[in-house]
C-alpha cells in the first residue's frame, strides 16, 4: 500500500538490527511507525544511544531496515536496488550536518552545485543560476567565488544549507546543524530552515540535543531505547 499523497515520509514498523544471526545480534530500533508531511517542521530528540543516528540513516536512505517499510513520496524503498535508492536520495533528500563537509578546493558556488554535478554532470547555466540564487537567499551572493577556508563557520554552514536545497528536495534532514555555531548564528540558520519549509513546502526534520531548538519546532518526536515515546505538536 502506497503512502498517502500528503506524506513525504511514512514509516511502518521499521526495525533495525545489527550482527544478525550472531550471538551479539542487537535490535536498535523496535517497530518505528511515523508520518512526516510536507509542511512539517519537526525535532527528533532523545538521549545518546536512543537510536537517533540509526533512524536518521534509515530516513536518509543511507541504510536499510531489517524489516518494515519506509515510503518516500509514496515509493516503497526497502527492496530498492542501490542505484535507484541513490538516485532517489540525491534528488529528493537534502542533508545538513554539524560539520559542513565542504570541499576545500571548490568555491562556494561549486560546493552548492555538487549534488547537481553528481546527478547530471557539468552544470548548465540554469543550474548555476539556481545555485547563485540560493546563495543570495542565504545572504552569501557576494561570497560565491570564495573558498570555504575564506568563510566563517556560520557562512560555511549557510553554504551547506544552500547545497542541501539546490535539488529542491522534499525532505531536509539536519543532524545537529547548529552544534558548532554561536547562539546568534544558530538562530539565523534555524530561520533559514523555517523560510524554506514555508516557501517550498520542504519538510524539515532536525536532530538536536538543544532544547531551545526543539522547543521552537512545530513538532517533537522523542526516541528512547529505539522506540518513539513522544510524537506531538508543540
Amino acid at each position: 500500500m502506497a503512502a498517502p499523497a500528503e506524506a513525504v515520509l511514512r514509516l511502518e514498523q521499521l526495525r533495525k538490527s545489527y550482527n544478525i544471526g550472531q550471538p551479539t545480534e542487537t535490535e536498535v530500533l523496535h517497530g518505528i511507525s511515523l508520518t512526516v508531511g510536507h509542511q512539517d517542521f519537526a525535532a527528533l530528540v532523545g538521549p545518546s544511544g536512543s537510536g537517533k543516528s540509526t533512524l536518521l540513516n534509515l530516513l536518509g536512505l543511507l541504510d536499510q531496515p531489517t524489516s518494515g517499510e519506509l515510503y518516500l513520496l509514496g515509493q516503497a524503498t526497502r527492496t530498492m536496488d542501490d542505484a535507484t535508492r541513490t538516485a532517489l536520495r540525491g534528488s529528493r533528500i537534502g542533508f545538513v550536518f554539524q560539520f559542513h563537509h565542504l570541499i576545500q578546493a571548490f568555491s562556494a558556488i561549486d560546493n552548492v552545485l555538487m549534488p547537481l554535478m553528481l546527478a547530471h554532470g557539468k552544470p548548465d547555466d540554469e543550474a548555476r543560476e539556481r545555485a547563485r540564487s540560493l546563495l543570495a537567499e542565504v545572504g552569501l551572493e557576494q561570497f560565491a567565488d570564495k573558498k570555504p577556508g575564506e568563510l566563517s563557520g556560520g557562512q560555511q554552514q549557510r553554504v551547506a544549507i544552500a547545497r542541501a536545497l539546490v535539488t529542491r528536495p522534499a525532505l531536509l534532514l539536519a543532524d545537529e546543524p547548529t552544534g558548532n555555531l554561536d547562539t546568534r548564528t544558530a538562530a539565523s540558520v534555524f530561520e533559514l530552515f523555517r523560510k524554506f519549509n514555508r516557501q517550498y513546502g520542504c519538510a524539515v526534520l532536525v536532530v538536536t540535543h538543544d532544547p531551545r531548538l526543539s522547543a521552537v519546532c512545530d513538532r517533537t518526536i522523542a526516541l528512547v531505547d529505539g522506540r518513539i515515546v513522544e510524537n506531538q505538536d508543540s
